[in-house]
């Protein structure tokens, strides 16, 4: 056996040690480069994910939206100097407002704008005083000038070159992007601390509401049809009058709904809303919602029955402006009868709406029609 000397020997055995040892680490390095690549493919996944979510539909069916879209709706509004002092004017002393919109076809003399400022002064003391809380949002030059020789606040809309003169038949793309407006201004108030009550025009307001509404509420809104519990998303919501408190949820909440119209374009928002009314990440905010019962909010679609109740008449569940100006002048007609009574005589009465007459059926044709057009150019 040959024998080495001992620098040798040593030397040697260093290097097999090298050898054992670089095998090992280089194992190693392979090992740690595999869970590096597995936790940032794990990462890449959890950003890729949050993305979708966010951004595109969820695997429940709801719609594409951004749920942390927070850039200004309407910045020309929000900087507006003219409409923050109108709102500052007009407010209560809580902030709150009280709007509706208006275009020359409803402005006409005698038409839908008479017949709303009307309602207040037939309401007496309950309603002639929130007179001084409303601000009119024109929708044109010639509703404007209209609005200015009636009311003291009136706030001309800017309509990026749309035309929203004449009258806007239900569904037609005019309708749904006057719509969506709508939506888009009103959520700028919100931006600006301003709480609302919004009132479609073709509403006549027969009492004071705000000692009807839910104090804990965030957004309170009528229904076409109500079932009996106001906590119920079920509920059939109809967007022309709502109760708005102005918060980060409310604020957050319309920029969610004027969003979601890109994944509904042929909707208008009031349908857009009963689709993401159950929406998780409304559920994530806690947004307090409540509808109104038609037995105080009443319309055309289900009328309050009791005179003694009834704060609003909505001409819902009617299309064509000659018959909603018909029946409403009917509205306007019982409601005057009913407050002339002596009011122990009102206490014991029992009169009935002679309404709908005009509106009778209005909607169903409407609805035929478009089925009947529906795919033609």
């Amino acid at each position: 056996m040959k024998h080495l000397p001992a620098g040798a020997a040593v030397e040697n055995n260093s290097g097999e040690g090298n050898k054992a040892w670089n095998s090992i680490g280089s194992g190693s390095n392979v090992f740690v480069r595999r869970i590096m690549q597995t936790i940032m493919l794990f990462v890449g996944f959890a950003v890729f994910w949050m993305f979708v979510y966010n951004n595109s539909a969820s695997p429940f069916g709801f719609p594409a939206t951004i749920s942390h879209y927070f850039n200004g709706i309407s910045a020309q509004e929000y900087y507006d100097p003219n409409l923050k002092n109108i709102l500052k004017n007009a407010s209560m002393k809580d902030k709150t407002v009280i709007l509706t919109t208006l275009n020359d076809a409803w402005a006409e003399p005698g038409s839908i704008f008479d017949q709303f400022l009307e309602s207040f002064q037939v309401g007496g003391n309950q309603t002639k005083k929130l007179l001084d809380h409303l601000v009119v949002v024109t929708w044109d030059q010639k509703a404007h000038s209209r609005c200015v020789d009636l009311h003291k606040y009136c706030y001309q809309l800017q309509t990026k070159g749309d035309n929203f003169t004449s009258e806007a038949f239900f569904m037609t793309p005019t309708y749904l992007h006057m719509m969506w407006r709508r939506i888009e201004f009103l959520g700028t108030v919100l931006q600006l601390g301003y709480s609302f009550v919004f009132t479609d025009t073709d509403i006549m307001w027969l009492r004071d509401p705000f000692p009807l509404f839910y104090k804990e509420a965030d957004f309170q809104i009528a229904c076409d049809f109500f079932n009996g519990d106001s906590y119920d998303l079920h509920n059939f919501p109809n967007g022309g009058f709502t109760y708005v408190r102005s918060n980060p949820r409310t604020t957050w909440f319309y920029k969610f709904w004027y969003k979601s119209r890109e994944s509904y374009p042929t909707m208008h928002d009031q349908d857009v809303l009963n689709k993401i009314k159950m929406h998780p990440l409304i559920t994530n905010k806690k947004l307090k919602i409540r509808f109104l019962s038609t037995g105080y909010f009443g319309g055309f679609c289900q009328s309050s029955k009791d005179f003694s109740k009834a704060i609003t008449m909505h001409a819902n569940c009617c299309v064509g402006l000659e018959n909603k100006v018909e029946d409403l002048k009917i509205v306007l007609k019982d409601w005057k009868k009913y407050m002339a009574l002596h009011e122990s005589v009102r206490k014991n009465s029992h009169p009935s709406w002679n309404v709908p007459k005009s509106c009778r059926g209005s909607f169903e044709r409407s609805r035929e029609k478009r089925k009947k057009n529906k795919g033609r150019l």
